[in-house]
């Protein structure tokens, strides 16, 4: 079967076949290999990544499902040049262990800050029930993901408060 999958805002045109999961798809035929194939059962989160905006766990979906959709690996999540706020929130919180659940996670997260921007302790310790750790408590996790929605929403305030006053000063 052939996809035309939009990854990280590259188009990837490909044979596949019908049983092809989307993890394998990302990691051997675009070549990213932030994606982590973990349990290849839905339960660890490790493969996790933005299906059209939302998270989803790659494992779980084929390949030729996403066909005419688009996907952000962590690869995608920043530029050379300016890393995503819950990117830099983890490493200045120190939320970083071995990294193989982190950019699962982190995408999760992202997912979960678009729609939720203020949340509280209990509320992202619920959204990281579908991620497995073995390195850590999650206590600095949940710290990044608290600074990183401070950081996001100070930005959405400045980014207002600018427009404003250029519409005033016109």
């Amino acid at each position: 079967m052939f996809v035309s999958i939009k990854v990280n805002g590259q188009l990837y045109q490909s044979e596949v076949k019908e049983q092809q999961l989307l993890v394998d798809f990302l990691r051997e035929d675009a070549r990213l290999t932030g994606t982590k194939s973990g349990c290849d059962t839905g339960q660890c989160g490790a493969c996790t990544i933005l299906l059209d905006g939302v998270s989803v766990k790659s494992c779980m979906i084929l390949a030729p499902q996403a066909n005419g959709k688009a996907v952000t690996t962590i690869e995608g999540l920043s530029t050379s040049d300016q890393r995503h706020p819950l990117q830099v929130a983890f490493k200045e919180n120190h939320a970083l262990q071995c990294g193989f659940c982190t950019p699962g996670m982190v995408l999760l997260l992202v997912d979960q800050l678009q729609r939720h921007p203020r949340p509280s302790e209990a509320e992202i310790r619920q959204w990281l029930d579908g991620v497995l750790c073995r390195c850590t408590g999650y206590q600095n996790i949940v710290k990044a993901v608290q600074a990183a929605a401070w950081q996001i929403e100070t930005a959405k305030v400045s980014a207002h408060s600018s427009e404003r006053k250029k519409e005033i000063l016109k």
